[in-house]
């Protein structure tokens, strides 16, 4: 069934109140993730263990935290299309963020196991930076040659174009928001993995790396130049990881 008709007038109008409340619910919840992540989750790995108790839960609120910028251009925008038909729109956005967290959640799992598993390994520092040049440059390296590989360009596009994906990929109620929520949760991770996994090089607890691949991802989805940053980061990405495995440790 395709996705109800947004009239010219309504696809340019300002934002209504409720749209302002969703994107001020959006800052919200992203200023929430960032502070328990930091004050409670965070500071029980690094005073009683890395382990992965400790790290499931900075992981998911961090990953929140850092996703939910990037995912509001889509959310307003299937906000906006689920308006036309208004009974239960409310109910469907919120579970297409809903769905599209529990994806992003369920990658924050692996993340903590692998940071659990490294650390084991004597590979990673109690804050989760690496410890060996080589496993940084891997990762710098990996990041780098995804930046620029054609499947991050098809993801990025779509995560760039909100209105083209809840066009394309409509469904109608709620099973539909989910459905939806979930695909677009999916090219999210396989647009934006490699850079998460840059997490292990700098630390997962280190504020200024996480704020900085965090504008990161959201520039290369929301301003205008965003492809062309996306492609200059992973140019950056692959150089830094020459000096990293040149560099004599």
């Amino acid at each position: 069934m395709s996705a109800p008709a947004v009239p010219s007038h309504v696809a340019g109008s300002p934002l209504r109140a409720e749209r302002v409340l969703l994107a001020g619910g959006i800052v919200m919840l992203t200023l929430l993730c960032w502070r328990y992540g930091l004050e409670h989750a965070g500071a029980a790995m690094v005073v009683h263990s890395p382990g992965l108790a400790a790290a499931i839960p900075m992981w998911a609120v961090m990953t929140c935290g850092m996703m939910l910028p990037a995912a509001a251009p889509m959310l307003l925008t299937y906000e906006r299309v689920s308006a036309r038909t208004p009974r239960g729109h409310r109910l469907r956005t919120l579970l297409f963020a809903g769905a599209y967290l529990a994806l992003w959640v369920g990658v924050s799992v692996a993340g903590a196991a692998a940071q659990a598993g490294l650390h084991a390994l004597g590979l990673l520092s109690h804050l989760g930076a690496s410890t060996r040049p080589l496993l940084s440059g891997a990762l710098l390296l990996a990041a780098g040659a995804y930046q620029l590989s054609p499947l991050k360009q098809v993801c990025l596009h779509r995560c760039r174009t909100p209105m083209g994906f809840v066009l394309t990929e409509w469904e109608p109620g709620p099973r539909g928001a989910l459905a939806m929520g979930l695909r677009h949760g999916l090219t999210c991770v396989l647009c934006c993995w490699a850079l998460m996994a840059l997490m292990f090089v700098l630390g997962t607890m280190n504020l200024l790396w996480m704020g900085a691949l965090a504008a990161l991802m959201l520039a290369e989805k929301a301003l205008p130049a965003g492809r062309r940053l996306g492609l200059a980061a992973g140019w950056a990405f692959v150089a830094w990881a020459g000096w990293v495995l040149a560099t004599p440790g």
